[in-house]
Order: structure tokens, then C-alpha cells, then sequence
């Protein structure tokens, strides 16, 4: 069964070929230049994965990723003809799942296409874990607090996870990266303590006094599993 892909992208000549190229890959692609009906899209059918440009008419890719994600957990990659350290930032924190700048190797998307969807696909044994008022399904790959969505990207998920299945273990940023997706974090290593950032976020996580993530200062992050508060 052919992947389905949305491009959101205004450049129409790069999305006939993305279009083209995603096919030797058993992807279906289909590119829309207008954000405002992009979302239309989203509302009536998901597809497995969005590739997001940036710069768009209308709004910007920034404000359809918020949208976005207001609603969707779908996985993102965002694309943009800048090089701005601060676009990669702003991405990742409204919930970017990964990011590549323009231009850029058709193949290399689709590598990171691949390794996004293998992390949002990728099941554990124990299909649900407890731990006083959060819940992970590894069946569905979410997460609740008090019975709460908590709307997680693919990487926040696969965040969470991480520190869900090693309790009380210290993991170093270098841990995490290793762990999670390995050489490609290398291009920008603040994505670490954003991507922490906006997981505690959405457990309501104060890192002066955690009830989940803690911090280890010198070591790294540690998740608290026998905390009373938990």
C-alpha cells in the first residue's frame, strides 16, 4: 500500500517533481500551493506524513504548522530557502518533526520522510503503560494526562517514550540523539532542549519542581517514576 504525502508548497515546479520522485518509493503525493486549502484537506482525510514549505502565500508555514497541530498529530518535515537558526527553532517548537533546508536532494527527503515514519509507526511490546495520572499507548503511539489527549508530535511521542521505558535512568543529550535519530540531529543541536521544552509543556511540567522529567544538572534528564506526584 502506497504512503500518501501532502506537499504544501507554492513552488509548483518542485512539487511536480517531489510528485514524480516520491512514486519510486511507494509514496502518492499531492501538492497544494494555497495553505488555507491545505487545511481544508486536512479536515475531510490525513495522509501519513506533510512536507511543509516556509515561505507561502496567505500565511506562512509557521502558522499552518500551528494550525496544524492544534488538531493533527500527523508527522512534518518543513522545507524553507532560509538558513536561519531561529526558523529551525520556531519549527521545532510549534512541532516540526524534522526540518530541511532548500535546496536539497530529493533523496535526502525521502530518507528523513523514512525515518519519521518508522519512529511514528514503531511499536513496543507492552501496548499501554500507567503511571498515576499519564497514560502511553504504544498501539497508537499517544499519550494522556488525566485522561487528556496530550496531542503529541511523532518525536515528542517517541521523546516520552524513551524516558517511559527507563525509568530513573540519567540519558545525556548525546543519549538522546543516539537513541532517537542518530547523525541527524547533528546539523543543530539546540533541537534537544526545545523538543524537551515542549514535551514538559504539555505534561505541565515545571523543571524547578518536576513531576516528570527531571533535571540532572551536568548529566542530563532523567524521567521520576515513583514520584508521589505522578
Amino acid at each position: 500500500m502506497k504512503r500518501e504525502v501532502l506537499i504544501i508548497d507554492d513552488d509548483k515546479k518542485l512539487n511536480a517533481l517531489l510528485t514524480d520522485y516520491f512514486e519510486k518509493f511507494n509514496f502518492r503525493a499531492r501538492s497544494v500551493v494555497d495553505p488555507e486549502e491545505a487545511l481544508r484537506l486536512l479536515s475531510l482525510e490525513l495522509p501519513d506524513i506533510i512536507i511543509l514549505d516556509i515561505m507561502l502565500p496567505k500565511m506562512d508555514g509557521f502558522q499552518v504548522l500551528k494550525k496544524i497541530r492544534q488538531k493533527y498529530p500527523v508527522p512534518v518535515i518543513m522545507l524553507t530557502a532560509r538558513e536561519e537558526v531561529s526558523d529551525r527553532v520556531m519549527g521545532l517548537e510549534l512541532g516540526a518533526d524534522d526540518y530541511l533546508p532548500k535546496p536539497f536532494e530529493p533523496r535526502e527527503l525521502v530518507a528523513r520522510m523514512e525515518s519519521v515514519l518508522r519512529r511514528a509507526s514503531h511499536n513496543h511490546p507492552n501496548e499501554t503503560i500507567t503511571i498515576g495520572r499519564l497514560t502511553i499507548d504504544n498501539n497508537t503511539r499517544t499519550a494522556s494526562l488525566n485522561g487528556k489527549d496530550l496531542l503529541l508530535t511523532s518525536l515528542e511521542y517517541s521523546l516520552l517514550n524513551l524516558f517511559v521505558m527507563h525509568p530513573g535512568r540519567v540519558f545525556s543529550r548525546d543519549h538522546i540523539m543516539a537513541n532517537m535519530r542518530g547523525e541527524d540531529w547533528s546539523a543543530f543541536d539546540r533541537s534537544i532542549d526545545v523538543l524537551l521544552s515542549r514535551l514538559r509543556q504539555k505534561l505541565g511540567d515545571d523543571p524547578k519542581n518536576p513531576q516528570f522529567i527531571k533535571t540532572i544538572w551536568g548529566s542530563g534528564y532523567m524521567f521520576i517514576s515513583n514520584n508521589s506526584k505522578v
